[in-house]
């Protein structure tokens, strides 16, 4: 119980850190892009490097430990490409209205746009940024249960990663309606979702949580993970900084987690 605790504690701290974002729109006055930059290189380079290295080796070993070498690997290879593939639609589905991912700076609140176009915006990323952070709820959580180190490590890059969430929710619902409460509120609910994919997760899949399925879920674990990496946060970090700001943190974040590996090895 202690376990699924700690995990939901870890995947609470990730999904509400989009509530970091609100404030640093709200109480600076200019984006820093060269440290965001480089911190969501920082988080892609964790997630990539444990994702391939650790989580996806941990599924195979599951597997095959069930199914044999050729055939463990095999579906160690499919669920892989099966999360990425669920991540994917939930990106084609996802209301399209606002890209959730679209840069936002905190001096855009001093730009005079449409009121009710900012509203829809912050909005529709509220509830696009609310459906993406489902998986990475559940992602969070899964690795926690198997190993709390490796998911200490996975929340503080989920973290990162949702700080530049806020400011694109927090930053047009707040020039839409003056209202720095309300811009908050949303930007804190959209991350709520997370800790909500891993009561879903425990709820659904812990009764029926064997070493095959463990091997399954974790596999897809990881291809989530590679293709938010690759999509979202190496994307994103490029537009707020240096092509080489970003490859640094990139760097960084792999040697930091393989340390970290080779240290509780």
């Amino acid at each position: 119980m202690k376990t699924v605790l700690f995990a939901f504690g870890l995947t609470l701290f990730a999904g509400l850190s989009t509530g970091i974002g609100s404030a640093l729109a709200f109480y600076t006055k200019q984006t820093n892009k060269k440290f965001l930059s480089g911190a969501l290189g920082f988080s892609a380079g964790v997630m990539i490097y444990v994702s391939l290295v650790e989580i996806f080796v941990k599924a195979r070993a599951s597997l095959e430990s069930v199914y044999g070498a050729t055939k463990g690997y095999w579906i160690t290879t499919i669920a892989f490409f099966g999360g990425i593939l669920v991540i994917a639609l939930i990106d084609k589905f996802v209301p399209s209205g606002e890209n959730p991912h679209h840069l936002r700076e905190v001096n855009e609140m001093n730009k005079k746009n449409e009121e009710s176009e900012l509203l829809r915006m912050g909005l529709f990323s509220a509830l696009a940024i609310a459906i993406h952070n489902f998986p990475e709820g559940l992602a969070t959580f899964a690795s926690a249960i198997q190993d709390p180190t490796l998911g200490i490590s996975i929340a503080v890059a989920v973290a990162i990663h949702n700080i530049p969430e806020g400011i694109a929710v927090s930053v047009p619902i707040y020039f839409a309606t003056g209202d720095r409460k309300k811009a908050f509120l949303y930007s804190f609910a959209s991350g709520l979702s997370e800790p909500l994919g891993a009561m879903l997760g425990y709820f659904l899949l812990m009764r029926f949580f064997t070493e095959s399925m463990f091997g399954i879920v974790f596999a897809g674990v990881a291809g989530i993970m590679v293709y938010i990496s690759l999509d979202e946060l190496l994307p994103t970090a490029e537009k707020y900084g240096h092509h080489h700001t970003a490859i640094y943190g990139l760097i960084a974040g792999m040697a930091v987690m393989a340390v970290s590996l080779l240290m509780f090895a």
